[in-house]
C-alpha cells in the first residue's frame, strides 16, 4: 500500500486476492517519505490517520495493515522471506523518486526470488501508454484530454467481502504518532476527516449533489469545487472509480469535472516522461529568466499580509487548515511569480510543506503553468492575474475575504478588493486603517505587471 489506502477498488489487491490464498497488506514508512525534499508535518499526520483507517477497515474483513519502517527494498525483502510471499503487488507511480524506489524495489525482490507485479491504479488512464499520433508524450493538454477521452479504462472492483486473517506469529508493527517521526503538529483543524471512510462519504455526497453544479460553481472561493484533491491524492477514494460515476452523469457539469481530473492525469504523464521537471523549467528558454531574491516580500506572501485581500486569504486559508480553492491557487501563485518576481520553486516549496493534497506532479505542472514556464504553453500576459478583479468575480460577496481577513469585517463590498481606496473617514467608520490594521500593498500591480512582461520579453528574446 502506498497512494492507494483503501480497499474498494483496489487493483493491487484484487489481483493479489485473485492469485494467492494469503495476502499480506503493508505499509513502509520509509525516512524519504517522511523527511525526503518536501517533508509536512500535515501530510504526515493526514497520512498517519489514514493508515489507522486503513487497519480498521482491513480489519472488518478479518484482515489486517502490517507496518513496517525503513528502506522499502530492504523491508519488503525481510517480509517476503518472513511469510514465505511468493509475489509482491504495488501499485505503479511517476515522480523521479517513486521511480528510482521502483527500481530498487525490483532489483532486490528479484535478487531474493520474489515476483514484482506492477499494476495500475493511482490515475484515470494508464497515463504511460498515451502517446501522441506520432509515438511522443503529450506536452499540450487539449490533444492529451482527447486521448485521454478515447483510452479504454480498466475496470472497478469491489471491496473483497473477506480476507483472511494474518499470521498471528506475524509482527504486524505499530503506526507511530506524529512527534516521534520527528514532527510538529501544525494544524489544530484539518479541512477534511482523513480515510477511506470519510473519503467515499465526501465522493457520495459530491456525485449526488454537487457535480451536475460544478461548471457554475467550481471557481466560486467559499464553496466552490469538490474538495476531494486529498481523498485523490492519497488514494482513500479512486481517481477511476470517481471518473466512471460522474461519466455516467452525463452533464456538461460532470464533463467539466471529469476535464479536471483529465489535468491531473495530464501532469502525471507529463512528469513521468519530463522527471527534469521536478527540479528545472520544462520551456528551456525560460530557465534563464530573471528572479528577485527579496526574503521580506516572500515572507509576507507566506503569511498573508500583501495587502491584497484575496491573496492574503488564500495564503491564510492555506497555513490555517492546510487547503486553498483552485482559483486562489492560480491568484496567489501570479501574484508570487508576476508582481513579486520570486522564483516558482518557493511556491512550489511552500505548497507542499502546508497542503494536504501536496502532490508532486500536480503542485509541480500547476506552479510551471502560473508562471508561464511549462507545458501547455501560453504568452505571459495571458496567466498574469489581477487579484482585485479575481476576487470581484470570484468572491463578490466578500465571504471567503471576510472569513480569512478578519480586519476587513467591515469593509463594504465596493472597497473589499482595494481596501486602500478607502477614504480617511471610511477606514474610521470600518475600523480598518490601512498600514495598520491591514497592510498597505507592498507593491503595485499594474507597475509590476509592466515589469513581468518585460522580463519574460527579454527571457524569451534571448539568443
Amino acid at each position: 500500500m502506498r497512494r492507494d489506502l483503501r480497499i474498494h477498488d483496489h487493483p493491487g489487491l484484487h489481483r493479489a486476492l485473485a492469485e494467492h490464498e494469503r495476502v499480506v497488506p503493508v505499509f513502509v514508512l520509509d525516512d524519504a517519505l517522511v523527511h525526503g525534499r518536501f517533508p509536512s508535518a500535515t501530510r504526515t499526520a493526514f497520512l498517519l490517520e489514514c493508515l489507522r483507517e486503513l487497519d480498521r477497515g482491513l480489519g472488518e474483513r478479518g484482515g489486517g495493515l502490517v507496518v513496517r519502517t525503513g528502506r522499502p527494498e530492504k523491508v519488503l525483502v525481510e517480509l517476503a522471506r518472513e511469510t514465505g510471499a511468493r509475489a509482491v503487488h504495488l501499485a505503479s507511480d511517476v515522480s523521479p523518486y517513486a521511480r528510482a524506489r521502483d527500481r530498487r524495489v525490483r532489483e532486490a525482490l528479484h535478487g531474493a526470488g520474489v515476483e514484482c507485479v506492477h499494476v495500475p491504479g493511482n490515475f484515470v488512464a494508464d497515463i504511460g501508454k498515451l502517446t501522441s499520433p506520432e509515438g511522443r508524450p503529450f506536452t499540450v493538454f487539449s490533444p492529451f484530454h482527447r486521448a485521454w477521452g478515447e483510452a479504454q479504462r480498466r475496470p472497478v472492483h469491489r471491496a473483497p467481502p473477506s480476507l483472511a486473517p494474518l499470521e498471528s506469529g506475524l509482527d504486524r508493527g505499530a503506526l507511530p504518532t506524529l512527534e516521534s517521526l520527528g514532527h510538529e503538529r501544525e494544524l489544530q483543524v484539518l479541512e477534511r476527516e482523513p480515510g477511506e471512510s470519510a473519503g467515499r462519504a465526501a465522493m457520495d455526497a459530491w456525485i449526488r449533489d454537487g457535480v451536475d453544479h460544478y461548471d457554475r460553481r467550481a471557481d466560486r472561493l467559499a464553496h466552490g469545487g469538490s474538495r476531494l484533491s486529498a481523498y485523490l491524492h492519497f488514494g482513500c477514494i479512486s481517481a477511476r472509480e470517481l471518473e466512471g460515476r460522474v461519466a455516467r452523469r452525463q452533464s456538461a457539469a460532470a464533463a467539466s469535472f471529469r476535464r479536471q481530473l483529465c489535468w491531473r492525469d495530464f501532469y502525471a504523464h507529463v512528469l513521468l516522461h519530463h522527471p527534469a521537471n521536478a527540479r528545472e523549467e520544462f520551456r528551456a528558454k525560460l530557465r534563464d529568466l530573471a528572479w528577485d531574491d527579496d526574503d521580506e516580500r516572500l515572507a509576507a506572501w507566506q503569511e498573508g499580509r500583501t495587502g491584497y485581500p484575496l491573496v492574503d486569504a488564500g495564503m491564510r486559508h492555506l497555513r490555517a487548515r492546510g487547503w486553498m480553492p483552485n482559483r486562489a491557487r492560480l491568484v496567489v501563485g501570479s501574484f508570487l511569480t508576476k508582481d513579486l518576481h520570486l522564483d516558482w520553486r518557493l511556491g512550489e516549496a511552500h505548497f507542499m510543506r502546508y497542503l494536504i493534497d501536496g502532490d508532486e506532479a500536480s503542485n509541480n505542472g500547476n506552479w510551471q503553468w502560473i508562471a508561464g514556464v511549462g507545458v501547455d504553453p501560453q504568452p505571459a500576459y495571458r496567466r498574469l492575474y489581477n487579484p482585485a478583479r479575481h476576487q470581484e468575480r470570484f468572491d463578490p460577496d466578500g465571504e471567503y475575504v471576510r472569513r480569512w481577513v478578519p480586519e476587513l469585517h467591515a469593509v463594504p463590498d465596493h472597497r473589499l478588493a482595494e481596501p486602500w481606496t478607502m477614504t480617511a473617514d471610511e477606514q474610521q467608520a470600518t475600523r480598518c486603517t490601512v498600514g495598520r490594521d491591514y497592510p498597505a500593498p507592498i507593491v503595485d500591480h499594474l507597475a509590476e505587471r509592466r515589469e513581468s512582461l518585460e522580463r519574460y520579453r527579454v527571457a524569451a528574446e534571448a539568443d
